[in-house]
């Protein structure tokens, strides 16, 4: 199974961009759904698209709720190319990711039989494998994907003594907060330093900061449609000024935490079931905040909406 078609990326993401990228006719199970409502950072979405076109290594960096994951998929989508998230949590293993033996049974008898693992399942596929949270993964886990980082990326299963070879419409991609500096800011525990031969493996390294504010406040709208009308318009950009602020002030030292993207989303959507503005920003993230912080946040809130959060809201 390769790409049929040959489609100009101008008219798949409107990147002003002459260049023409493959795709796949026929969309299988595995094909993410595409989202109208997602927009594209251009930088990011060419980097991508290196990857899927001339099987470059890609790993994305940038902090929480940017949209490293979605942007991945999102180009999947377009492209009809499958694509198969692997989140790298505390529990993934080595076996998870190459294959163990497994008792199963054949013919009414029980019988041991090796188990692929999603590794040797992709590598043999036309699929996208993106490793999500790349910077939490465990050593042994590390050092398994490395392997794959190749130029060739031939994977060897010790126990079955073979050695796979890629399927010519593989691809690899990964996303990362920290881009293996571990967790110096307190923001991301679970994080790991990674192995500087490891990172220096990636051939393309993309840095995903978040949107314009006219950008998020489209995508707010899109995702609560009660939201896209004159007064739902101001509120809007008066959320995402909150939410800019609440950036701001973490990149100054001033708080610990920060509104994402997805954090005014939810916001919206609280809002649309609440009817207030002030509590479903209480109940979205005022409350993750730690109390010496709601003041701070408070006066953003203030700032933007002219409104001043209840008294007991702050001390809770």
């Amino acid at each position: 199974m390769r790409p049929e078609l040959l489609l100009p990326v101008r008219d798949l993401f409107g990147i002003d961009s002459p260049l023409r990228v493959p795709a796949f006719a026929e969309r299988d199970e595995h094909v993410p759904d595409i989202d109208p409502a997602f927009r594209f950072d251009p930088d990011v979405t060419l980097a991508l698209l290196a990857g899927f076109a001339h099987n470059r290594r890609v790993l994305v960096q940038g902090l929480h709720g940017t949209g490293k994951s979605s942007h991945i998929e999102q180009v999947a989508a377009r492209l009809g190319w499958p694509c198969v998230r692997v989140n790298l949590d505390g529990h993934v293993s080595r076996l998870d990711l190459v294959g163990r033996d497994a008792i199963v049974l054949r013919e009414g008898r029980q019988v041991t039989e090796f188990q692929e693992g999603i590794v040797p399942w992709a590598l043999q596929r036309p699929v996208a494998l993106v490793f999500d949270e790349y910077d939490a993964g465990r050593p042994d886990v590390m050092f398994v994907i490395q392997r794959l980082l190749e130029r060739d990326g031939a994977f060897t299963l010790l126990d079955q003594n073979r050695v796979l070879r890629p399927h010519p419409c593989f691809r690899l991609f990964a996303t990362a907060n920290t881009l293996g500096l571990g967790n110096l800011n307190g923001l991301y525990h679970g994080t790991q330093l990674l192995n500087h031969a490891q990172v220096d493996r990636w051939n393309i390294v993309a840095t995903l900061d978040y949107l314009a504010p006219r950008a998020e406040a489209e995508i707010v709208r899109a995702r609560v449609p009660a939201l896209d009308d004159a007064a739902g318009r101001e509120l809007v950009e008066r959320m995402v000024a909150v939410a800019g602020l609440t950036r701001r002030g973490f990149a100054a030292g001033d708080l610990g935490v920060l509104m994402s993207p997805r954090t005014v989303i939810s916001w919206a959507e609280n809002l649309a079931i609440f009817g207030d503005a002030a509590l479903a920003f209480r109940l979205s993230f005022l409350n993750k905040c730690e109390p010496a912080e709601r003041p701070v946040v408070a006066e953003y809130f203030q700032r933007c909406f002219d409104q001043e959060l209840r008294e007991s809201a702050l001390s809770d």
